[in-house]
């Protein structure tokens, strides 16, 4: 994967109707159009919830089997180091097999991790490449990686490109958050008798499997625009964008319902004030530091000093933003978003930094979110066919509702479509979302499993979908 190669790339990719004709100004839904939306979306789920609350759900099962083993200090370093060895040389395997079927390298490091966990191998055998003890130290490293990534795609964002567009960008992303959300909770009606228990209120699981339903992996169709040779291109930047609102406002309404299923409201309410603040700051105050820093003349090239410099920045922007509750990957992304894209500066710590974040530590990510999916939780057909229900439900509602709002903005149909695949990307964001809902115990494992296939079944199918309307130059989706 290169990410430098944008320019050369960009004379490849041919569009029609993203940018709209100087005569015919792009529309957008307006603020009576965006504010019914919202409130229609607001009274759909409250009529959802007094029919959700009339439902029986079974009764919680009482945990039983042996506690695990505490495992020694001295091993930890030993179970990582091999677990990285797994991931990466089966990571590696597989993309590169799964690039002759024009798949972005991501679905490959998913299915490895899958590969390796205990649905396929075994409990013993998995727990001897990645014991549960060990997990946290892994994931630690992978979301370095990620932090690490989503910067170095931030550099890579020609902000020019979006000026007069943020308003479509906006509508765009929140229609595609609305209207999935509102099927999900649909869709809870369904799920909560079958797949919860009785010591969850349906209000809470509903707003999690709604909120699911909504998510955009940010760095994950980052990272397939990216495969695609389509970064730099405009639909690439509006896709990008529209990402990056659409998780920070469902990172908000996250927050919102994790308050919700805590009984701390003013959890939420915080958040969304905080990032408010944090946006502001970073607009105001570190951007014209950060430009001043990347023009300078001695930032042609990326001496140890500014190299240090940058980190510390990276580092406490992203600690900003996972102290706000919006989660590290924002921070990173805003901050390399501000910093010139075409400097000298940001293009030599691209090239210094691309392949250590891409091959060592990125991999890990998808590969531990994978190896902690229990497809062997999946028993019988009726799980089964409640799987293919959610992975429909779920394209369905981000398809739809993004095309919708494309549309409505005055982008053609073709990019309308090729914009709503995109934004049907799951993956990091969602396994985040999910593990939050797990470890509150609103959803089930075997629920988990579910949301987990159709992050990886919707994400699979965007790279095809994009090729089939958007002309891509030979050569990309290859590592």
């Amino acid at each position: 994967m290169r990410l430098t190669n944008g320019h050369v790339c960009l004379a490849q990719i041919h569009f029609r109707s993203i940018v709209p004709d100087s005569t015919t100004p792009p529309r957008s839904l307006g603020f009576i159009g965006y504010s019914l939306m919202v409130v229609l979306t607001i009274a759909a789920f409250l009529v959802i919830r007094s029919f959700g609350e009339n439902l029986e759900p079974p009764t919680p099962a009482v945990p039983s089997g042996p506690s695990e083993a505490p495992l020694q200090p001295s091993d930890v370093l030993v179970h990582v180091l091999i677990a990285l060895v797994a991931v990466i040389a089966v990571g590696q395997l597989l993309a590169r097999l799964f690039a002759f079927v024009q798949q972005p390298p991501v679905i490959g490091e998913v299915i490895a991790g899958i590969l390796l966990g205990p649905s396929l191998i075994g409990v013993r055998a998995s727990a001897w490449i990645l014991p549960p003890k060990v997990a946290p130290f892994l994931g630690v490293i992978s979301q370095l990686g990620v932090i690490l990534y989503m910067f170095i795609v931030g550099l890579e964002l020609n902000a020019g490109l979006i000026k007069g567009r943020a308003k479509a960008a906006v509508a765009t992303s929140h229609a595609s958050i609305l209207v999935p959300f509102l099927l999900g909770s649909l869709l809870a009606l369904i799920l909560y008798p079958r797949l919860s228990t009785s010591d969850v209120p349906f209000t809470n699981f509903a707003l999690f499997v709604g909120v699911a339903m909504s998510i955009t992996a940010f760095p994950v169709l980052a990272r397939i625009l990216t495969d695609l040779s389509l970064t730099r291109t405009e639909l690439g930047v509006v896709a990008i964008s529209c990402a990056a609102t659409d998780d920070v406002t469902a990172w908000c309404l996250l927050a919102f319902v994790v308050g919700v299923a805590q009984a701390q409201l003013g959890k939420g309410l915080i958040v969304v004030a905080g990032t408010v603040a944090y946006i502001a700051a970073m607009l105001f105050i570190v951007r014209p530091l950060v430009v001043r820093l990347a023009r300078h003349p001695s930032a042609i090239r990326l001496s140890r000093t500014a190299a240090g410099i940058v980190f510390v920045m990276l580092l406490a922007s992203a600690l900003a933003t996972e102290l706000i509750g919006i989660h590290a990957i924002f921070g990173a992304f805003l901050l390399g978003a501000l910093v010139p894209h075409d400097s000298d500066f940001a293009r030599d710590f691209a090239r210094r930094t691309e392949q250590i974040v891409t091959v060592l530590l990125l991999p890990a990510f998808f590969a531990l979110t994978g190896m902690r999916t229990r497809i062997d939780l999946l028993t019988g057909v009726g799980p089964w066919l409640l799987c293919g229900v959610i992975i429909l439900v779920a394209t369905i509602g981000k398809f739809g509702g993004t095309f919708a709002a494309a549309r409505l903005t005055g982008l053609g149909w073709r990019d309308a479509a090729a914009l709503g695949a995109l934004m049907n990307t799951r993956g990091l964001m969602e396994l985040i979302v999910l593990n939050i809902g797990l470890d509150l115990g609103v959803i089930s494992p075997t629920l988990f499993a579910m949301m987990v296939l159709m992050a990886l079944a919707t994400t699979m199918l965007t790279s095809p979908v994009v090729r089939s309307l958007v002309h891509v130059g030979p050569g990309a989706g290859s590592t």
